[in-house]
């Protein structure tokens, strides 16, 4: 994941030499094999490598097309081929990603953003016309911020320069916190206000007198794929599948693979394997890394992952993760303090990688890392009913919704008038018929914060529409969106640096997913039920028919009465009460009950926790305007 920063003065004069040192010096562990620029004039472009890829190794960026635009592109262009063949001009197998995107900006202007299939962020400078486009990929994997005013333009893969570098003190967004320690922000904002996250699928128009964001591609809600049997859907998603993965295994070193236990991450390492036995992987090998904590109750995967490392015939990394006798182990190199001297953008994760994933990455020689973040949410992997029945309350086929409530209700054992309520009131405007406990603010917030920014605490809600599209597309837009704000606050990893890459994200594979019946990816007796269908013989059948994937639960609990007296004197003079967001008292109360074992909300705790720390931090800086 290279990293790009561009600043543009509109008078026309060059940044000053000791401020683009300071960015350079940001930058550089994140991109550690090459450092380029670009200045003319006013404008001034760095760009830090970190390649992943043969043809990574031959770019020169910023890259200038044969119009004069000035190209600085960070991706994995996933259709080259295409995109090669389609051209047709001096393009060949060996072009750089950045050169097929340039020839494509030439050819189509901003109608090219649609065209390109991958991971990417880029920015375009047009001398000729003074003008600047930022764009980022339709699933938004890739950071990219900027500011702007009537006298400069700055733009850059990380927050830091932005903000620490900018020689101002910025005003704290408080709907980014109400974000945060709920369901993540929304992808368009930061933490600082008059700073800008490029949105996923959008371009962002920047010449002086004007600034303009514009969606320039979105998936197709009467796109619609129906098949005659069950073997067809199962053999198209296995093509999809394949391919999906497939992209993502292009590197030419060997790929990391998170392997948890689960359906998502055993599929994604089974379904590499198949393809690299039959020679279509450009890397040479797949690695995997997995945690365990055999003290955990509630978490006992080692079981599940060391059945996906029989099959495949070799053993991956295992991390503990769990409390381990310092007499038996070797005592650990510890990381470097804090960067106290760095704008941290995610509360509780500056981006630096731990010392086991350090030693498994750097002994392996891996540069991509393989997650199988948003399987569950697109796969069939959350068996509700809602987004079914709502298909069939909004089209008027009663027939067909009374068979399916009885189906479900006997499977979920509950009466088929809660199930009926529960799509129906997806009807309903959230404020009429109240938020689900599962997304309702934590306790001990203030009440006037919970009011001011009651929409991002409880997820940015919506209602299902009777009209336009089917409900279950409108669902599957919701759970997209929530999946682009998590990778919008993911912090970029270094001490090493790594790429991750998310084949259940991929752009061809979420198409066809969203196109099928509903019914395809979860039935009453069967979640993930075409996953688990077209994989037999692919994945272990222990993974594909396990009850469900564990959780941990216990060892949170634990660190917080172990490490007591901290936490109590933590609550004792909190900045973020003080800045009218968190309630001292109540959030005291909610450690007491941990304390005690009892149930509390521990993601959101634990975000708090983190944001305390955070806000003090940021204090230290003095670059954010803490006053109550």
């Amino acid at each position: 994941m290279s990293v790009q920063f561009g600043r543009w003065n509109v008078e026309g004069q060059p940044p000053a030499p000791d401020y683009i040192e300071k960015v350079t010096a940001t930058l550089a562990p994140y991109g550690p094999d090459c450092n380029e620029s670009y200045s003319n004039g006013g404008v001034r472009i760095l760009y830090c490598a970190f390649q992943t890829t043969k043809e990574s190794r031959r770019e020169k960026q910023p890259y200038i097309s044969s119009s004069g635009a000035v190209i600085t592109w960070d991706g994995l262009l996933d259709n080259r081929a295409e995109l090669i063949s389609e051209l047709n001009d001096s393009l060949t197998v060996n072009s750089t990603d950045v050169a097929i995107v340039a020839m494509a900006f030439e050819k189509w202007g901003a109608n090219c953003f649609a065209k390109l299939i991958g991971d990417w962020a880029l920015s375009i400078w047009n001398p000729g016309n003074r003008s600047l486009i930022l764009a980022k990929d339709p699933i938004g994997t890739r950071h990219l911020y900027y500011s702007f005013d009537n006298n400069q333009v700055a733009w850059s893969t990380i927050l830091d320069p932005l903000v620490r570098l900018a020689g101002k003190t910025f005003a704290l967004n408080e709907e980014y916190i109400a974000g945060w320690v709920s369901m993540f922000p929304a992808v368009d904002l930061t933490p600082c206000v008059g700073i800008h996250s490029v949105p996923p699928s959008s371009s962002v128009l920047l010449r002086p007198g004007k600034h303009a964001v514009s969606k320039y591609w979105d998936f197709d809600p009467l796109n619609k794929i129906r098949y005659g049997t069950e073997a067809e859907y199962e053999e198209h998603f296995r093509v999809v599948f394949a391919k999906a993965v497939q992209r993502k295994l292009r590197s030419d070193r060997p790929v990391l693979a998170e392997l948890s236990g689960g359906r998502d991450s055993s599929s994604i390492v089974c379904m590499a394997d198949t393809i690299i036995d039959r020679g279509a992987a450009e890397t040479p090998r797949l690695d995997t890394l997995s945690m365990y904590d055999d003290a955990e109750p509630n978490w006992n995967e080692r079981p599940y992952f060391t059945k996906v490392e029989e099959k495949r015939g070799r053993a991956g990394w295992h991390v503990n993760v769990g409390a381990q006798d310092p007499k038996k182990v070797p005592v650990p190199e510890l990381l470097p303090e804090s960067p106290r001297g760095c704008f941290v953008s995610t509360p509780g994760y500056d981006g630096r990688t731990s010392l086991q994933m350090r030693m498994c990455m750097t002994s392996q020689g891996n540069r991509v890392v393989l997650s199988g973040i948003g399987g569950d949410e697109v796969m069939g992997g959350v068996p509700t009913p809602a987004p079914e029945l709502e298909n069939l309350l909004a089209r008027a086929q009663f027939g067909a919704l009374a068979h399916q409530l009885k189906a479900w209700a006997l499977e979920k054992r509950k009466p088929w008038f809660h199930l009926f309520w529960e799509a129906a009131r997806g009807f309903f405007p959230p404020a009429l018929v109240g938020s689900p406990k599962c997304v309702r603010p934590a306790p001990w917030l203030q009440s006037g914060f919970v009011k001011r920014h009651w929409a991002a605490l409880a997820g940015y809600p919506s209602r299902a529409k009777l009209f336009g599209p089917l409900p279950s597309f409108q669902g599957n837009m919701s759970t997209l969106d929530a999946l682009r704000r998590q990778l919008a606050r993911t912090a970029l990893p270094f001490e090493p640096p790594f790429e991750k890459r998310y084949p259940y994200l991929d752009r061809d594979l979420l198409e066809f997913t969203f196109a099928i019946p509903r019914e395809q990816l979860v039935r009453p007796t069967q979640r993930r039920s075409l996953m688990r269908r077209a994989l037999v013989g692919i994945v272990p059948n222990e993974i594909l028919n396990r009850k469900g994937k564990a959780f941990v639960a216990r060892s949170p609990m634990v660190a917080i009465s172990n490490d007591w007296a901290h936490f109590a004197e933590m609550t004792q003079n909190m900045l973020s009460s003080s800045l009218g967001i968190v309630d001292s008292g109540r959030i005291s109360e909610a450690l007491q009950k941990v304390r005690r074992g009892e149930e509390v909300p521990m993601i959101a705790l634990r975000r708090t926790l983190f944001l305390e720390g955070w806000l003090k931090d940021l204090r230290a800086l003095g670059i954010i305007n803490l006053a109550p």
